[in-house]
């Protein structure tokens, strides 16, 4: 059943406590919005929260505390569902919780205290203060809607864990293997998948899509119009594809108020020594792109703040796209697209802005930058397995190369990105996985429930009023079959559908600014 709820938060400062009004939402409150749980019909919950915009003037702090109360109450039963599901995605291994836990504990530690030391000198360590003034409120949000709900508080750990799932992907195998290892320890490793596929174009900015498993197909599309005092942010509107207990999008597909649009897909760390570089004493992946996003007007900026104390977790190639600098029809100035890729110990940065004027630019997975492909281990993989490891030779390189031409209007676009027909394809050999949309449930040994399962777009114009299209699920695409947990039932996916045959379904921000 499809469930509308709408809220109200204030601040009480003498009570020093949180009131909230549910069923009504009221535009001097100090944060207000809704959430509708439409995952079971289109595929999707979509939760638009606005704060700071009332009569009563309130800190930021206390505005992004708010909203991540707002959030944590309207979402919190999603978010056990999601937690539910994650966990035993990512903890193969319940030895390395302690560990883990250590990690995480020291550097929430850490970041608080530099927050504490350097909030009234530094503009990025205020706004982290803002964002974990969010994470808190997130938590506290929960707890309430628990208290209501006879239901065991989740602890702030859940909440940390789900906001580091990205960091996590690299965070626990390399804790696991410091914990199993002697001296000798291994220096190649074979990490999973990688998690995405983009396409930027210029009349087409961008098509993108997830890889990784289907039981993390519990689907939020968040708008968040946060109004903010601080003279140094860029921007308190972003518009993204997220889950349950985010405060980030984990796709990391944004669209900012500050023209910016930013997306990337996952690189692997074959190179495994340099996880010894991974320190608490970092920024995770998740709150640079917070601090980026929020603080950052132009690419080149925003590529100079997420380098800043990399944590080597979640190691990607990032996009930003920089509509200020484009003018359809007409030019593309540099600095319009930035493409960084991060590593442990090493961040590289680039404009790329001349591949959008020759037509394109296309992200699967593999480093674009000579120093990250070496250092990381792909021209070793090259060597050792094939083109399937080379920036231009394997197969969606391949494919993008040869069908990006077609791509002239959204529709083309979502027919690319949802591109699957692997049993035709010369390139693809006859692998589900070796395309665009990827569908590990149909290879023929040993399937497993993950690959593509979603995919956003947008356009200039679209992207403008933070607005794009998106659906959720492995790709039907050709003919396949619609994935069904019905042979994957071993799988933990409480709440999520049965089987998946949604359309694309417009996402745009209602809770417009005066």
């Amino acid at each position: 059943m499809v469930k509308l709820q709408e809220a109200t938060v204030y601040w009480d400062a003498a009570q020093k406590s949180v009131i909230l009004k549910e069923g009504v939402m009221v535009k001097d409150g100090g944060a207000y919005g809704y959430f509708n749980d439409t995952l079971l019909l289109s595929g999707w919950g979509v939760l638009e929260i606005r704060a700071g915009f009332g009569g009563t003037a309130q800190g930021d702090e206390t505005t992004f505390f708010l909203a991540g109360y707002l959030e944590g109450y309207l979402t919190a039963g999603q978010i056990y569902s999601h937690y539910t599901n994650m966990y035993p995605q990512l903890i193969k291994d319940e030895q390395v919780l302690i560990p883990l836990k250590n990690f995480m504990s020291k550097q929430d530690k850490w970041a608080r205290e530099q927050v504490t030391q350097r909030r009234n000198s530094d503009p990025l360590w205020n706004h982290l203060g803002l964002i974990l003034a969010q994470l808190d409120g997130l938590h506290a949000g929960a707890v309430e809607w628990a208290k209501s709900n006879q239901r065991e508080p989740l602890p702030l750990f859940a909440l940390q864990f789900l906001n580091g799932v990205g960091d996590l992907l690299d965070l626990v195998p390399a804790l696991t293997s410091r914990s199993n290892s002697s001296a000798g320890a291994a220096t190649f490793r074979r990490p999973g998948m990688g998690l995405c596929t983009a396409l930027i174009k210029v009349r087409n900015n961008p098509g993108y899509e997830i890889w990784y498993t289907y039981a993390a197909t519990m689907r939020i599309y968040k708008h968040w119009d946060f109004r903010v005092s601080d003279g140094h942010v860029s921007t308190g509107q972003m518009s993204f594809s997220s889950y349950p207990g985010f405060l980030m999008s984990l796709d990391d597909f944004y669209l900012l108020g500050s023209g910016l649009l930013m997306t990337q897909t996952s690189i692997g760390i074959f190179n495994a020594p340099l996880f010894s570089r991974l320190n608490p004493h970092c920024l995770l992946a998740w709150q640079r792109v917070r601090l980026a996003n929020g603080l950052a007007h132009t690419g080149e900026e925003w590529a100079q703040i997420f380098s800043k104390y990399n944590s080597g977790t979640y190691n990607s190639q990032y996009m930003v796209v920089d509509l200020n600098k484009v003018s359809l029809r007409h030019s593309i100035s540099s600095g319009a697209l930035t493409v960084l890729e991060q590593i442990p110990g090493k961040v590289v940065h680039s404009d790329q802005t001349q591949a959008l004027r020759r037509g394109y630019w296309p992200s699967y997975n593999i480093p674009f930058h000579d120093e990250i492909y070496n250092l990381s281990g792909y021209s070793i993989m090259w060597r050792r397995y094939g083109e399937d490891f080379s920036y231009d030779l394997c197969p969606r390189a391949k494919i993008l190369r040869r069908d990006q031409a077609k791509v002239s209007d959204l529709g083309s676009l979502k027919h690319m990105m949802r591109y699957n027909n692997y049993k035709r394809d010369p390139y693809a050999k006859g692998h589900p996985c070796k395309t665009i949309c990827c569908r590990n449930d149909l290879r023929p040994r040993r399937p497993r429930p993950g690959g593509c399962y979603d995919t956003k777009v947008t356009d200039y114009q679209m992207a403008l009023q933070l607005s794009a299209e998106a659906i959720n699920g492995p790709t039907t695409q050709g003919g396949l079959r619609p994935f069904s947990w019905r042979s994957f039932n071993l799988t933990t996916h409480q709440g999520l559908p049965h089987t998946y045959v949604f359309p694309f379904i417009t996402m745009t921000p209602t809770l417009r600014r005066p």
